[in-house]
């Protein structure tokens, strides 16, 4: 099947760039989800949009599965290839198509860096506000495809909140153009659909981004606390005054310890946890919030307010921020990032049941996360050279999903299901609600061939592993087997 594809690629026109030599593949065998790693068949790197059809048609008369793929920095497995498909790589397609400074919006392909697009928006005093921790190095398109945040998206929005317009090809190869750059569009909001499909529904190429203003002034402060619960508490108290920061995150003893370790940038000694603030906005309103803000900290028990002076020291504490999780990567080779959603008010209740789980298992967690939003990530750490020590991982990440699901969130903020979470859609969702996705997959991709196997379980699968949800004792489709 692989010479039979490769051939069949060669005649799009014009051809894309093929890989199918092991050599060739082996760098596009994981994304950031390192624990799970293959090969495909082969790997189709397009120059153009124009290319992009012709490969999805190709793949779909050969029955080949198709997996897209960005920049790799996904981190619940969404791009790692399957085995007998076929790997479509975006990373070429990285031109910004136009800036309209008057609309506030710039057209770009699908590899464009997240940075990038704000770097080229600033000369007209405007940027693109959703920042991933690794906007230097993440593409559009895959931002597009898990509905990133980023630690400003608590008053800026997610990617759904900050793009206008989409063009994909579905699994018949055929061209989408969704949304408007318009106000509003007729009909069922398929853009938001196609955000945060991972892949499944259509493989997209284009993209037209939302951009905003450059605030007239921003402020950040470093709060420190006594414990953990202080800080998740003046959380709550901080959204409940209606201020909403314009970032508003959290870091434990353990994450402050590597980055202290790793950037040495002066953070305090004492305390437990720091909460990391940001206003912006029009001078008189940021001025107004700060000295409120500053108020609530002091209220709720803050050892240490420290603010920043100038645009260096701001910088500063967002690289502190940004790179906490290279900073663990340095103190801490192996560990596995948890990505879930809370209600804010279970902040300190949930983070307490996280530690006595990590104590359970006899492992070691350490918390860095957006807690505007409840958005939690906890790294859980583990020595790789333990047999044992990776599932053990594993199985306290789901225990913490779990807890996300019982108390009224859900498995996912902005990381995405991929292969990851397959488990935990059977426990959120019930029977019907599954079937409803993947009749919406059908609708786009009839054959099934993009990207299977992600961010969707089947039926099955979820009986096979036992975690249907059930309600008021009634198992759903009792005629499926259960092993």
């Amino acid at each position: 099947m692989r010479s039979e594809l490769a051939r069949a690629l060669a005649s799009v026109v014009p051809p894309p760039t093929v890989l199918d030599d092991e050599e060739s593949l082996r760098p596009f065998e994981t994304d950031a989800f390192i624990m799970r790693r293959a090969l495909p068949l082969l790997a189709a790197i397009p120059d153009s949009e124009a290319q992009v059809p012709g490969i999805i048609r190709a793949c779909r008369e050969r029955g080949v599965p198709v997996v897209t793929r960005g920049a790799g920095t996904g981190i619940s497995g969404g791009a790692i290839p399957h085995e007998q498909g076929a790997l479509l790589v975006m990373a070429r397609m990285r031109n910004i198509l136009s800036v309209d400074a008057l609309a506030r919006t710039a057209v770009v392909e699908p590899g464009v860096r997240n940075l990038a697009v704000s770097e080229a928006a600033a000369p007209h005093g405007l940027f693109y506000a959703p920042d991933p921790s690794s906007q230097s190095v993440c593409s559009i398109g895959g931002n597009v495809a898990e509905n990133s945040g980023g630690v400003h998206c608590l008053k800026y929005g997610f990617t759904t909140q900050n793009i206008c317009a989409l063009r994909a090809y579905d699994g018949t190869g055929e061209r989408l153009d969704l949304g408007s750059e318009a106000l509003d569009a007729p009909g069922y909001d398929l853009m938001a659909l196609m955000t945060g499909s991972e892949g499944n529904l259509g493989v997209i190429t284009r993209i037209t981004v939302r951009l905003v203003p450059l605030p007239e002034a921003t402020e950040t402060l470093l709060a420190t606390f006594p414990s953990v619960r202080a800080a998740a508490e003046a959380v709550g108290e901080i959204i409940g005054a209606g201020i909403i920061p314009a970032a508003l995150e959290m870091m434990d003893r353990i994450v402050i310890d590597a980055c202290e370790q790793f950037m040495g940038l002066g953070f305090p000694k004492d305390g437990e946890a720091l909460l990391l603030v940001e206003v912006d906005g029009g001078r008189e309103d940021v001025d107004d919030a700060f000295a409120r803000l500053r108020s609530i900290l002091e209220t709720c028990g803050a050892i240490e307010i420290r603010a920043a002076n100038d645009e260096r020291e701001r910088a500063e504490l967002w690289r502190a921020r940004k790179g906490a999780f290279t900073a663990l990567a340095n103190i801490h080779p192996d560990y596995y990032t948890i990505d879930g959603t809370i209600p804010r008010r279970c902040l300190a209740d949930v983070l307490d049941r996280t530690v006595a789980l990590a104590k359970e298992y006899g492992l070691v967690v350490g918390n860095v996360f957006h807690a505007g939003d409840g958005n939690i990530h906890p790294c859980i750490f583990y020595d790789a050279s333990v047999p044992g020590d990776l599932e053990k991982s594993e199985a306290l990440g789901a225990r913490v999903l779990e807890i996300c699901i019982e108390v009224g969130g859900t498995i996912t903020g902005e990381h995405g299901v991929g292969i990851e979470k397959l488990r935990q859609m059977c426990q959120q969702f019930r029977a019907p609600e599954i079937a409803a996705f993947h009749a919406v997959k059908h609708a786009f991709d009839p054959e099934g061939i993009l990207n299977p196997g992600k961010a969707v379980p089947t039926l099955k699968r979820c009986a096979e592993w036992g975690g249907m949800h059930v309600r008021s004792g009634a198992i759903p489709h009792p005629e499926i087997p259960r092993f």
